[in-house]
């Protein structure tokens, strides 16, 4: 899980292949669950300006998602040959950085 920056919304990120937005003092699910993984999501950080999530998954991608509609940015982004673990972005939002069990680390 990861809270947004000014603290009002978590996203969760779970094996069901879901991302979901919660809104913190409600602790009410805000919208539909976010699709586009094809395997169990690991990790889900927001941007420093909480626009953006970025997710690592199973299925060996990276997404970006835009936090306020849901919808994916572009493509997923690939080079990993196993799971991605842990995301997070840059203080400024312009770097992406991701590991994988593959024992890599890359910055997009």
């Amino acid at each position: 899980v990861a809270f947004s920056p000014d603290g009002k919304r978590i996203a969760s990120a779970s094996s069901d292949k879901t991302i979901r937005i919660w809104d913190a003092e409600t602790r009410t699910a805000v919208g539909n669950p976010l699709h586009g993984h094809e395997d169990e999501i690991n990790s889900v950080a927001f941007s420093s300006d909480g626009n953006w999530i970025v997710s690592g998954s199973g299925d060996n991608t990276v997404r970006i998602w835009d936090a306020r509609s849901g919808a994916a940015v572009g493509s997923p982004l690939k080079g990993y040959y196993h799971y991605v673990m842990p995301v997070a972005f840059s203080p400024d939002g312009s770097r992406i950085a991701s590991g994988s069990l593959d024992n890599n680390i890359r910055i997009w």
